[in-house]
C-alpha cells in the first residue's frame, strides 16, 4: 500500500508527505528579530513557555543547553510562570498560532513581572501585543502545523537566546551546517522511495494498529516526546513516551503485570552520545520483561551531535507517522478536535 502513488496521494489529500520533503531545509532558516533594543540586564535563568508542538523545540534546547550554559532553564506548559521570574530571567514565549491562550496568559504576567521577553508566533494575538509593546519578537512563516515546524522553531529560540546573550551562534551555525546532511538523511524516506529501502515506511508498517511507547535517556527525552506528539497528530494514534532512568523506578514494574493483553509497540532510542548505562539499562529491562511486555524495538539516531540527533529525529518522526496515518486510513493533517476544543473554550 504504501507503495502505490496513488493510494499515497488519496489518504494525503493536503500533501504532508511533499510538506515533510522540506523539513529538512527548514534547518538553514535564517530568523530575523523586530524591535530588538533591551537593557542588557544580565540573564540568570530562562522560562521557555508554550504549549505542544510550540513547546518541543524549547525542550530540544532545553536539553541541550543545560549542560553547556550556566544559566537555568525551565519549560512551561501551562497558564502560569514560575514565583522567581522577574528582572532577571529571560522569557520565550512561543506560540505557533499566536492564539493560544495558556502563552498569552504567561506573556502578559512576564510583562507584568519585568521580564525580558523575546516572542516567536505567525501572527495572532501575540504577535499583535509583542508589536503594541515593542517587545523583542520573530514573525515565523506561515503555514504548515507547528508539529512539523519544529525545526523552525528550534532556529527562533536560539536566535533568541543569542540576540539576548545567553548563547553563543555556534548552535543556529550547527544547524545551517547540517542542511545538506539532513537533506540526504531523509531523502531514502521520500514516497517514491519503495518499502524495502525506505526505513520510514518499515517503521510505519511495524507499528501499525498499536500504540506505541517511545522511551528516551537523559538527552534524549525530548526526542521521544516529538514522536509521541507526531503519532498522536499525524496518525490520529494514542501514543505515549518516557524516559530512562526512571522508567526503571515505577513503570518497569507496571509492564509486569496488568493488562495481559498488551497492544503496544515499545521502541527504545538508542543514542551513542548518552551514557552507556543508559542503553545497558534498557536493554536489561528489555530481557527482564521478556514474556510480559512485547520486545522492544531500537531506533538509533543518526548525527554526531545531540543537535544533529535532534534535526534527525524530527525529520524521520514526521516521516513515519505520515505513513502510518495513511495505514490507518485518515488524513494526517488535521487536527479537528483541537480546534473545535480551542472554539469551544473560547
Amino acid at each position: 500500500m504504501l507503495d502505490d502513488i496513488n493510494v499515497l496521494k488519496q489518504r494525503d489529500p493536503n500533501g504532508s508527505l511533499d510538506f515533510a520533503t522540506h523539513i529538512a531545509a527548514s534547518a538553514g532558516w535564517q530568523p530575523t528579530i523586530a524591535d530588538g533594543e533591551f537593557e542588557q540586564r544580565p540573564i540568570t535563568s530562562v522560562i521557555m513557555a508554550g504549549m505542544g508542538g510550540s513547546a518541543l523545540a524549547s525542550d530540544i534546547a532545553a536539553h541541550i543547553l543545560a549542560r553547556e550554559t550556566p544559566v537555568s532553564f525551565e519549560v512551561v506548559r501551562g497558564y502560569d510562570i514560575p514565583a522567581y521570574a522577574g528582572m532577571n530571567t529571560l522569557i520565550v514565549v512561543d506560540s505557533h498560532s499566536g492564539n493560544t491562550e495558556e502563552t498569552l496568559s504567561c506573556y502578559a504576567q512576564a510583562r507584568d513581572r519585568g521580564c525580558q521577553i523575546g516572542v516567536m508566533a505567525t501572527g495572532g494575538k501575540l504577535l499583535e501585543v509583542a508589536q503594541a509593546d515593542s517587545v523583542a519578537h520573530i514573525t515565523l512563516p506561515a503555514g504548515g502545523q507547528p508539529r512539523m515546524a519544529t525545526i523552525m522553531h528550534l532556529a527562533g529560540v536560539f536566535h533568541l537566546l543569542e540576540h539576548f546573550g545567553v548563547i553563543s551562534k555556534k548552535y543556529r551555525r550547527e544547524m545551517v551546517e547540517s542542511v545538506e546532511w539532513l537533506t540526504a538523511e531523509a531523502a531514502p524516506w521520500y514516497r517514491e522511495i519503495p518499502t524495502h529501502r525506505n526505513y520510514a515506511k518499515q517503521f510505519a508498517l511495524e507499528i501499525v494498529g498499536k500504540t506505541p511507547v517511545f522511551y528516551g535517556g537523559p538527552l534524549t527525552a525530548p526526542f521521544a516526546y516529538k514522536l509521541k506528539i507526531s503519532w498522536n497528530e499525524n496518525a490520529k494514534n494514542t501514543a505515549f513516551w518516557n524516559q530512562y532512568p526512571e522508567f526503571n523506578h515505577n513503570e518497569f514494574i507496571g509492564w509486569s503485570s496488568h493488562p495481559v493483553d498488551k497492544p503496544f509497540s515499545v521502541i527504545d532510542l538508542i543514542s551513542d552520545l548518552e551514557l552507556p548505562r543508559i542503553t545497558e539499562r534498557m536493554r536489561l529491562s528489555d530481557r527482564l520483561l521478556s514474556g510480559k511486555r512485547p520486545k522492544a524495538m531500537e531506533l538509533h539516531l543518526q548525527g554526531d551531535s545531540l543537535i544533529r540527533q535532534a534535526l534527525w529525529i524530527c525529520v524521520f518522526a514526521d516521516f513515519a507517522s505520515i505513513y502510518t496515518a495513511i495505514l490507518n486510513k485518515v488524513d494526517p493533517q488535521p487536527v479537528e478536535l483541537v480546534e473545535k476544543l480551542k472554539k469551544e473554550l473560547s
